[in-house]
Formats: C-alpha cells, structure tokens, sequence
C-alpha cells in the first residue's frame, strides 16, 4: 500500500509565492469595498443636507405661498397622469421599453426648467410603472408612487413617513450624480479620506482614480433600475414583490 506524499519542495515554495497574491487581491477588494461605502456615504450626507435645507424653504412657503405649492402639486401630478398615459400609449404601439423611456425623455425637454427633475422621475418611476402597466390606469398609478391625491406633493413628507422621504433622497441623490460637477465632489472627498489611511494611503488615491468613475456610474444605474427603498426596508413589506421582480431584471 502506498504511503501519502507530504508537497515537495517546488509545491511548498509555490503556495508561499502565492500567498502574497492572495493577500493583495484581498487587500484590494476590501480596499474596493471601502471606496464604495465612501462614495454612497458622501452622496447619501450632500442629499441629506440638501433635504433638510428644503424642509426648512417648505415650511416657510407653505406659509406664505401655500396657494403656489399646490399649483405645482397639481402640475407635477398632471405630468405624471400625462406620462404614464403616453407610455401605455407606446407601450400599446409594441415599442420597447427603452424606445418609451428615450421618447419620454424628449417629452421633458419641453420643461425647460424642470426637465433635469422630469427625466430623473422619468429613470425612477418607469421600472416601477412597466411591472405594473397591465393592471393599473395613469390615475392609480401616479396615485401609488406619491405624485398625485390630496396631499401636497412638492412639500417634503413627515419625518414618520420614511418611505416617502427614503424616495425623495434617491431623487435628490440620483439629479446629483447626473451632475458632472458632484463626481468632481465626490472623488475630492475620498482622496482627502485616503490621506487619513497612513500606510495605504497611496494605494487608496490609485483606487480612487481607478475606480471612482465607475462606481459612481454603477451607482446612478443602480439606483436607477432597484427600489432601494424597500431593499432597506423603509417602505413597506407590501412591495417586496415589486423589488424582488426589479433586482432580478437588473
């Protein structure tokens, strides 16, 4: 019978040279990892100093211009129940979901001013819409995503209502990452958070320049095509379906 063989010594110094390999390309995917949890935290602490800074131009319209606010509550619900209306419409037609969403895109350039908020509407909500187009009408659905009914929609909502201002952030986080201006942002404060990384610090700025870019890129796309909102449970148990249904067609 044969005796088992212990590694010869080729074997042996093979698994040492390797080792190192495997320690940097750990090294690097949790140095990855961490770039990434810098880059959503970033977003999400601009977004939400963005949305307390509304909160307090809410409530001191509401004030004054509260008969304004509801003009552009009306507006906004308006251009959703007209939206939705054209995607069935397309949708009827057998175009794609790209072919309805690019077309909706050209219908916001008409907004002039709120055509950058329009189109990221548009990204936010369209996901949710097509799963939904075969059994809702324009005035459910706009109804069900918050953009219509009794309650004042341009205002912010309560701080009980997480759900509400989970989505407002996304918003206000997606309109920022479409700005070239924030990715500069961005990757300004994650290098001044590499120097506090001592004996990685370079090696931090180098992923930083490699993978920045892309990770913010990913994270538009993200958020885009996946209700976070419900992902981290800040909405209700209800639309888990809805979520479960997006994040296997992303």
């Amino acid at each position: 019978m044969e005796t088992a063989k212990g590694p010869s010594e080729g074997e042996e110094r093979s698994c040492h040279l390797h080792l190192p390999v495997i320690s940097q390309v750990t090294m690097n995917s949790r140095l990855s990892f961490s770039l990434l949890m810098l880059v959503i935290s970033s977003i999400s602490a601009n977004a939400r100093s963005l949305v307390t800074s509304d909160v307090f131009v809410v409530e001191v319209d509401n004030k004054i211009q509260g008969e304004s606010n509801i003009g552009k509550n009306e507006k906004l619900c308006t251009i959703c129940e007209d939206f939705t209306s054209k995607a069935l419409y397309y949708l009827g037609e057998n175009e794609t979901q790209t072919q309805v969403i690019s077309t909706l895109h050209k219908a916001c350039s008409t907004l002039h001013s709120f055509k950058q908020q329009c189109i990221t509407l548009v990204d936010y909500y369209a996901p949710m819409f097509f799963l939904e187009a075969s059994t809702v009408s324009p005035e459910q659905f706009c109804e069900k995503v918050n953009l219509c009914g009794e309650t004042v929609v341009m205002q912010l909502p309560k701080r009980e209502d997480a759900c509400s201002l989970c989505h407002n952030v996304v918003v206000d986080v997606l309109i920022k990452l479409k700005d070239p201006d924030t990715e500069l942002e961005v990757l300004e404060t994650l290098l001044k958070g590499c120097s506090k990384i001592e004996n990685f610090a370079q090696k931090c700025k180098k992923l930083v320049f490699q993978y920045g870019p892309l990770i913010l890129a990913n994270a538009e796309k993200f958020l885009e095509t996946n209700d976070v909102c419900t992902a981290i449970h800040a909405c209700k148990n209800s639309q888990e379906d809805l979520t479960a249904s997006m994040l296997a067609d992303a």
